[in-house]
């Protein structure tokens, strides 16, 4: 299973050919995301038509929900990287989402990510995921 951070999907949505190849290449029934990611599409989603093609996209992906160990794990990245890296609430919870399901997380803002430890990033230009530890 690979999550999928926001910012892939959202490529995904705007069809580019890159990003689509390798979801292709991992395989739909291997894409996951977090809730925080769905929240953040349907936010951004310009009006009704838009929610509805992306609420389809989404339907055929795992949408991993926040559990308690999710909560407890994103609590202790914000304490730990908020103010040093700026890491903000809905990247530790994707970040915890990822360490606490043990899936790589592919996303095409590597920064975001790449201080914490214990996550195993994946992005566009890698072969294979990084782990961290």
């Amino acid at each position: 299973m690979i999550l999928c951070d926001t910012n892939v999907i959202i490529e995904v949505l705007k069809n580019n050919p890159s990003v689509t190849a390798r979801i292709e290449e991992i395989g739909l029934g291997r894409i996951a995301i977090s809730v925080v990611t769905a929240m953040e599409l349907y936010y951004g989603a310009l009006n009704k038509a838009e929610l509805g093609k992306i609420k389809r996209h989404l339907s055929s992906v795992r949408i991993f929900q926040i559990d308690e160990a999710i909560s407890r794990a994103a609590s202790e990245l914000i304490e730990r990287y908020s103010k040093s890296h700026g890491l903000q609430i809905p990247d530790a919870l994707i970040a915890a989402t990822s360490i606490q399901q043990g899936c790589p997380l592919y996303t095409g803002n590597t920064r975001d990510f790449i201080f914490i430890e214990k996550i195993t990033l994946w992005s566009e230009n890698d072969s294979m995921p990084r782990q961290k530890r």
